[in-house]
């Protein structure tokens, strides 16, 4: 039978049955006995000392050893290039607390400074922005009227200077907000989020030391050892945080789409907290890449009441006069920490939930992410010494690892991608009031969790539901609850692709099974273009690069089950596996593109199948689908433009 007849495209490839009923236990001892010799290679004794009922303790979910320096990952823990914002005459105008202030510095170098102050807002959708008639002179010490705003400024010696800024003008309609707390819902919490794009928990400890530290020892936070992405990308990573659905689950947003809107109408968290009187502030770097406007069409009207969008449209056409990553004096990643600390001072005495997301060090390497550290940790500093914090929840998090680094081409690095940094850190007062839930949450720092975890932990603060064990059947369940240890990445929505659970074992490129899934993958990814072919070639497999196969243990297969006291196991089971998983990744030609996918092998039917979900482009596609790019943003990893642009 030819390769691609035996290919089946299947859509909603959610779930994969790999363990049965009977033989929960078997899965107990298998994954346990793994674990222990994988992290114990050099004392055969200490796992010769683990019986049955030790064994059959352990979790269901036990994920990798995984090494802060390990040898493969020396060569990609690069110095930066320094920045040199610095050398850049000081920016002249700053903003705290909502207020617009000229630099005293700049007026002792420069003589009286005159400003005009032209308002910068929001146009019509995600894509615009318009300008105010300009307020001239602005003086020092006026509060803000609109959050970006260009300052033009003259010095009496001639000077001039003039930058687009971002800062937090009071919203008076959102201070009248009334804040309410529900009747038998105690959590009358801040929600404080900061994360970095594409960074691992090893990453952000290799790179983030200092800050790392302040956080785990000063301010006691719970870093999540077991957190799961579920899916490819940061939309599958915020869109189950902060909606508590997929994105096939929501209205079709994506541009090219038949019946696609924007995305106004999903059930973000912040519509709910806005009626609790919440004050709410979300922005990311990045206007051409942003979460919801690159393959999306982005929001029509303003989702939170103080929004990045419109500083990063506005100003990012300025950023070629700086040194790079600089706006102008004061480095890009301190301008975003500066907004959020802006936002809780204005808004301090309501509350209030802020999600503040950097990308530009982190998108395609992470070298130059050392250079947030020391600022991090100040920032931090200055939320807990402020008393920011007392009646706070802070998030530190990233949405998955490395994604296009060479890095991902690594055993370690695989396993990193879909385990990103997710620190927690609740006040003093909550761990006394509620040590049930201060205590699972340390718990759940070592069981698998998912973004659907967050949204659900989310929810607890709106409406408190107590601690207590969590439901295996809830995709989602609050950190509030114990995850119970026997949750495995099919409990948990994790597509086999994307689970770090899974025991992969490496497979010649010549085999025979994985020829036949590398040429399934290659066949998939040319039926998602077939409609295209007359402007994207077809593409044709130049090699498998590496392959791995995840099959259960014969231990596993032959638990039948055991004896009274749970020591003693029944392997006398005759079953046989019947289904294997081939990750293999391949590149095509033309074009040298590098893809990733995960394919389901059937034994007695000899066929495969595989989910476009669960196929990744790991190499930069550049121009390539240039001739596809704005019509139809989704085949961009896809398509090889016939007609390729010098």
């Amino acid at each position: 039978m030819a390769c691609k007849a035996k290919v089946m495209l299947v859509q909603n490839f959610h779930r994969l049955c790999y363990r049965r009923t009977y033989i929960i236990l078997g899965t107990l001892i298998l994954v346990a006995t793994y674990a222990i010799l994988s992290s114990r290679q050099n004392d055969v004794s200490t796992y010769k000392k683990h019986n049955i009922a030790a064994l059959q303790s352990e979790q269901s979910c036990l994920f990798p050893k995984l090494q802060l320096w390990h040898p493969e990952l020396k060569a990609y823990s690069n110095k930066p290039t320094p920045l040199r914002c610095s050398e850049s005459d000081e920016n002249w105008v700053y903003t705290v607390n909502g207020t617009f202030y000229i630099s005293k510095n700049a007026v002792a170098k420069h003589g009286s400074i005159t400003c005009t102050y032209v308002p910068i807002l929001r146009g019509k959708d995600d894509f615009q922005v318009t300008r105010a008639d300009p307020i001239q002179p602005m003086l020092n010490g006026t509060r803000l009227v609109s959050d970006v705003f260009e300052a033009k400024c003259v010095g009496s010696d001639g000077s001039a200077q003039a930058n687009i800024l971002v800062g937090i003008a009071p919203n008076e309609k959102v201070q009248r907000r009334q804040r309410v707390v529900r009747e038998g819902s105690p959590l009358d919490l801040d929600i404080l989020m900061f994360g970095f794009d594409s960074v691992s928990r090893m990453t952000w400890m290799r790179n983030l030391p200092k800050s790392y530290k302040y956080f785990v020892e000063i301010l006691d936070g719970v870093v999540l050892e077991g957190y799961n992405i579920v899916g490819d990308g940061t939309p599958q990573a915020l869109l189950p945080m902060l909606t508590g659905k997929t994105e096939p689950e929501l209205p079709e947003a994506r541009r090219g789409f038949a019946g696609a809107t924007t995305v106004d109408g999903h059930p973000w968290i912040w519509e709910d907290l806005k009626k609790l009187g919440y004050a709410i502030q979300w922005g990311e770097d990045g206007s051409q890449m942003g979460t919801f406007t690159y393959r999306m069409l982005g929001f029509k009207n303003q989702p939170v009441d103080h929004y990045m969008r419109t500083f990063y449209l506005a100003a990012t056409g300025d950023f070629a006069k700086y040194h790079p990553k600089c706006l102008g004096s004061m480095s890009r990643h301190q301008n975003m920490m500066n907004w959020m600390r802006d936002f809780v001072e204005v808004y301090a005495k309501q509350r209030k939930f802020s999600f503040v997301f950097h990308s530009e060090y982190t998108h395609s390497g992470y070298s130059e992410l050392k250079h947030a550290d020391d600022d991090l940790k100040k920032f931090l500093e200055h939320l807990h010494t402020g008393g920011h914090l007392d009646q706070a929840i802070l998030v530190l998090m990233s949405d998955h690892g490395a994604r296009f680094q060479d890095v991902r081409n690594t055993e370690q690095g695989k396993y990193e991608e879909r385990m990103p940094f997710f620190g927690i850190r609740l006040p003093t007062w909550f761990q006394e009031k509620y040590p049930d839930a201060a205590s699972n949450l340390r718990t759940n720092a070592h069981r698998l969790v998912t973004p659907f975890d967050i949204h659900a932990t989310f929810r607890d603060v709106i409406d408190f539901g107590g601690a207590g064990l969590g439901d295996l059947k809830q995709r989602g369940i609050s950190l509030f609850k114990e995850i119970p240890k026997e949750r495995s990445c099919d409990d948990a929505a994790i597509e086999p692709h994307w689970c770090a659970c899974l025991s992969w074992s490496s497979v010649s490129s010549d085999d025979r099974n994985v020829r036949e899934a590398a040429l399934a993958l290659v066949s998939t990814i040319n039926n998602l273009t077939d409609s295209e072919r007359a402007v994207c070639e077809e593409l044709n497999l130049l090699e498998v690069s590496r392959a791995v196969k995840w099959t259960a243990n014969d231990h596993l297969l032959r638990f039948r089950g055991s004896d009274y006291h749970g020591r003693i196991p029944d392997l006398g089971d005759k079953m046989n596996s019947s289904e294997f998983l081939f990750q293999v990744t391949v590149r095509t030609r033309p074009g040298d593109a590098l893809y990733e996918g995960t394919v389901k092998y059937f034994v007695q039917r000899e066929s495969y199948t595989i989910s476009e979900r669960e196929i990744s482009r790991i190499n930069k596609y550049g121009n390539q689908p240039h001739c596809v790019m704005e019509r139809l943003p989704h085949l961009r990893p896809f398509c090889y433009c016939k007609k390729q642009r010098q």
